[in-house]
């Protein structure tokens, strides 16, 4: 199955630079409290434009199969 965009909700910064993810989104997610996201930063033209949140544990896995056949040709 192909990759999808979507813009799902907007959430604004407060004045502590926190921000809320709503409730539909984390429970499509299965998001708890305490869980842990990586911030990705993605620039154009060498200004920053957009974020995007991943799930450790999901970026872990992203690594792991990316060099995972490299390290494996090293070994």
């Amino acid at each position: 199955m192909g990759r999808k965009f979507s813009v799902e909700a907007v959430a604004t910064i407060d004045d502590r630079g926190q921000m809320v993810l709503p409730k539909a989104i984390r429970e499509r997610l299965g998001l708890k409290a305490g869980d842990k996201l990586a911030i990705s930063v993605m620039e154009r033209d060498g200004k920053p434009c957009c974020i995007t949140l991943i799930r450790t544990e999901e970026l872990s896995n992203m690594v792991r199969e990316f060099l995972g056949p490299a390290i494996k040709d090293v070994l």
